[in-house]
């Protein structure tokens, strides 16, 4: 079983960065995917950025150019540097693995955008 642990959240006033880190442990055979949700309150799950194993990135509009999505394939970790926060990215972002046909998720890390 995988199971992906998140670090690297915190309080950050609006313009800043943070950088939230993701390592996956457990039975890991092949990862095709990494990536990271957020989960705002009162609102539903939503992908924030997402890597595959060959390097494809995808980004959720509102953090285009703004956010950067990484991984290290060989220790199983996926990167998310956040760059130009807004208040509205306050959330509780997740970790999310997929390794063979199983998705699995961190227990989150809260991330609040305030001055």
């Amino acid at each position: 079983q995988v199971q992906p642990v998140e670090s690297g959240g915190g309080l950050v006033q609006p313009g800043g960065s943070l950088r939230l880190s993701c390592a996956a442990s457990g039975s890991i055979f092949s990862v095709n995917a990494m990536g990271w949700y957020r989960q705002a309150p009162g609102k539903q799950r939503e992908l924030v950025a997402a890597i595959t194993s060959g390097g494809r990135t995808n980004y959720a509009d509102s953090v285009k150019g703004r956010f950067t999505i990484s991984r290290d394939s060989a220790k199983n970790t996926v990167s998310l540097q956040m760059n130009s926060l807004k208040p509205e990215d306050t959330a509780v972002y997740y970790c999310n693995v997929v390794a063979g046909i199983k998705a699995s998720w961190g227990q989150g890390t809260q991330v609040t955008v305030s001055s």
